[in-house]
């Protein structure tokens, strides 16, 4: 009986499963409800809401809350050894990630009109070459 090469390849290389990211094992014990074990995505996602459900009345107080929740998910994610699954990638791209998504939404939130809260005059020679 004659083996396709595909079989050779694999019973030569097995998958075993796939690697968790570093630091992507459980807050808390197994024996703690989910929520406690996932208490740092949770603590993400918590506030997230809340900045989504603010913009409703101010925008910009929202979506600050939003970016500050982002950069809250970079601190858990560089400061504590097991985050569960706010876990995606190695720590230094998780962190990088979400530090700078965070702080791009802080800063174009407190740039955005009408009446920015700060005026950084590179941005504005950019909008107005692209603007027209």
């Amino acid at each position: 009986m004659r083996v396709s090469r595909t079989s050779r390849a694999s019973q030569r290389y097995p998958t075993r499963g796939t690697a968790r990211p570093e630091g992507g094992r459980r807050s808390a014990p197994g024996s703690a409800p989910a929520a406690i074990r996932q208490w740092p995505l949770l603590t993400v996602l918590a506030a997230t809401t809340a900045g989504l459900l603010a913009t409703l009345g101010n925008f910009r107080v929202g979506l600050l809350i939003v970016g500050c929740a982002l950069l809250t998910g970079a601190v858990l994610r560089g400061w504590l050894p097991a985050v569960g699954m706010l876990a995606v990638r190695s720590r230094l791209t998780d962190v990088l990630t979400y530090g700078v998504l965070g702080g791009c939404v802080v800063l174009m939130t407190l740039m955005a009109q009408p009446n920015p809260w700060i005026e950084v005059p590179f941005f504005n020679d950019v909008l107005r070459f692209s603007a027209g």
